[in-house]
């Protein structure tokens, strides 16, 4: 009969190099907007998984993508440091 161990050390210890960094733990909340409107609209869409979509299902859908995408694209501009003017040209 062959016994199981567990090597206490490998699975409990971690090493530090193994724990995000303050640059990547920033960039995570710099994201944050972008990875929540992107729930919102997984959330929709599994709503509508099981059965026929209805017309508030449809509008909740639409404005999630538009809330992804805002988060998008002002993420972008963050990122460029610029702005996008809301004026018609």
């Amino acid at each position: 009969m062959d016994h199981i161990v567990t090597v206490q050390d490998a699975v409990t210890a971690f090493a530090d190099f193994m724990e995000p960094t303050n640059a990547e733990l920033d960039a995570i909340e710099r994201e944050m907007p972008v990875i929540l409107a992107d729930v919102d609209l997984l959330d929709a869409h599994i709503v509508t998984l099981d059965r026929t979509p209805t017309e508030v299902d449809e509008r909740r859908i639409r404005r999630a993508r538009r809330r992804a995408l805002a988060a998008r694209v002002a993420l972008v501009n963050r990122a460029t440091g610029t702005s996008v003017s809301g004026g018609a040209a």
